[in-house]
C-alpha cells in the first residue's frame, strides 16, 4: 500500500493541473458565448446545458490523452492548451455557420445545441486522436 502513496503527490499534481485547465476552458467559454450559461442552465434551459456539455467533453478528451501520453507536466500544460485552442476555435466556427446561435440556445432549441455538441465532441476526439503522434 506504501508504494501506491509514493506516487500521490505526482498524481495529485497532474491531476490538479487537468483541472485547472478544465476550470480555464470554462472560463473562457463563458466569457466568449454572449448568453450567459449558467443562468440558462439555472432556468432551466437545456440546450445551453448541452451545448457546454459538449463543449467541455470535447475539450476533456484530448485532454485526457495528453494526459495518458506527456511526459512531464510542462508537456502536457503545453498540449492542453492546444486543446483549449482548438476547441475555442471550434465554437467560434460554429457561430460562423450557425449565425443564430446564441439565440437559438437561449430559445431552448435542442436540435441546434445537439448538433453543436456534437460537432464540439467529434472534434475534441479528432483532436486527441491527433496528439498521439
Amino acid at each position: 500500500m506504501l508504494d501506491y502513496l509514493v506516487t500521490l503527490p505526482k498524481f495529485l499534481a497532474w491531476w490538479l493541473l487537468a483541472v485547472a485547465e478544465c476550470g480555464l476552458f470554462v472560463a473562457l467559454y463563458i466569457a466568449i458565448t454572449p448568453h450567459r450559461e449558467f443562468r440558462l442552465i439555472r432556468d432551466g434551459n437545456v440546450s445551453a446545458a448541452v451545448m457546454l456539455s459538449g463543449a467541455l467533453l470535447g475539450f476533456v478528451l484530448p485532454v485526457a490523452s495528453a494526459l495518458a501520453q506527456s511526459v512531464n507536466l510542462w508537456d502536457f500544460a503545453i498540449w492542453g492548451l492546444v486543446a483549449l485552442v482548438v476547441q475555442l476555435i471550434v465554437y467560434l466556427l460554429l457561430r460562423v455557420l450557425v449565425r443564430q446561435l446564441p439565440e437559438l440556445i437561449e430559445q431552448d432549441r435542442l436540435s441546434v445545441a445537439i448538433l453543436c455538441a456534437s460537432i464540439c465532441i467529434g472534434a475534441g476526439m479528432l483532436n486527441a486522436a491527433a496528439m498521439t503522434y
